[in-house]
């Protein structure tokens, strides 16, 4: 029986809401970076040239088998010269490439070492070697959670900014739909841009003008350009930009002004946004974290609203 008040039991999100705040305690254990996060930590440092993220993001991508190339296979792998693996080797801080080669080697033992037993031998079909690659990025992005302050302070800064839009153009544009929709229930001015051009920039320059001061932009391959203007339109009205995509490199990282990146699932025909998808909810979480009250009676009154209109189906 409920209480005399006639209080109603919390939804399942309100339930989430109170339980799920994200902390920073952990253990040493849980600190170990993902190999993805130590190469790009490696790469991000030096200001390289685009032939020379080229060649990061390969070694970012490819790490348990460039790893142990030589500096003729790995250029050919990736399409440059020699040389040019040799410079990109003394830009990112090594005497050459056998240095950088061991360091690599060290990386990618430790990715092996450390990666779920599953042989060539028992992915009977590509659908479930899918699903092992999902697996993998989603281990990379928990250990990437072991320090979780990055994402609970864009959280922070998303929860602030009023208004607050949200960017995604052309196959992005569901994962920024996910996150609106949500991100609507605990947050008072939430905006969708899902259209490119000038239709884009229209909606950036009134945000700023409105008096928002962040951008969470969703940039999944392929990579489209629009979005890369849009976010340097952002910019230019004062917006500062949040960028969830699958690329620490590139234009479009160098265009933001934080970026979480985490791994897609590339097995299939059409990508999968397991990992990307965690990570927005990550930072709804943070969103709630950041403002506990507002989201308590934002959920509040939007449970009252739906249950007036009878929004959803009684399970």
């Amino acid at each position: 029986m409920g209480d005399e008040g006639g209080a109603r039991a919390p939804s399942p999100q309100q339930a989430r809401a109170q339980a799920s705040a994200i902390t920073s305690g952990r253990t040493a254990a849980e600190t170990e970076q993902s190999p993805t996060s130590r190469l790009r930590e490696l790469f991000d440092g030096p200001r390289l040239s685009p032939g020379q993220r080229r060649i990061a993001q390969y070694l970012i991508e490819h790490i348990t088998e460039a790893a142990f190339l030589s500096i003729t296979d790995l250029a050919e792998r990736i399409g440059v010269s020699q040389p040019s693996v040799t410079r990109f080797a003394a830009a990112v801080g090594f005497s050459g490439y056998p240095a950088l080669r061991e360091r690599l080697q060290a990386i990618a033992l430790a990715t092996l070492g450390s990666a779920p037993g599953i042989s060539a031998v028992d992915r009977s079909n590509e659908l479930q070697a899918a699903v092992d690659a999902e697996i993998e990025n989603l281990e990379n992005l928990r250990r990437d959670f072991a320090d979780p302050d990055q994402v609970v302070e864009i959280g922070r800064a998303l929860s602030r900014s009023t208004p607050l839009t949200v960017l995604g153009l052309r196959i992005s544009g569901a994962l920024a739909e996910y996150f609106a929709y949500a991100a609507r229930r605990i947050h008072p001015d939430v905006r969708l841009v899902a259209k490119g051009g000038t239709v884009a920039y229209d909606a950036l320059l009134q945000s700023r003008e409105a008096g928002g001061t962040w951008l969470l932009a969703f940039s999944m391959p392929r990579h489209a350009q629009e979005t890369l203007t849009a976010l340097r339109v952002a910019h230019g009205a004062g917006l500062k930009v949040a960028l969830v995509t699958d690329l620490a490199l590139g234009p479009l990282a160098d265009a933001a002004d934080a970026v979480l990146a985490t791994g897609t699932g590339s097995r299939l025909v059409f990508d999968s946004y397991a990992a990307p998808v965690m990570m927005s909810s990550a930072l709804l979480q943070a969103m709630t974290d950041a403002d506990p009250e507002r989201t308590q009676a934002r959920l509040e009154a939007y449970e009252q609203v739906s249950e007036r209109h009878q929004f959803f189906l009684r399970d």
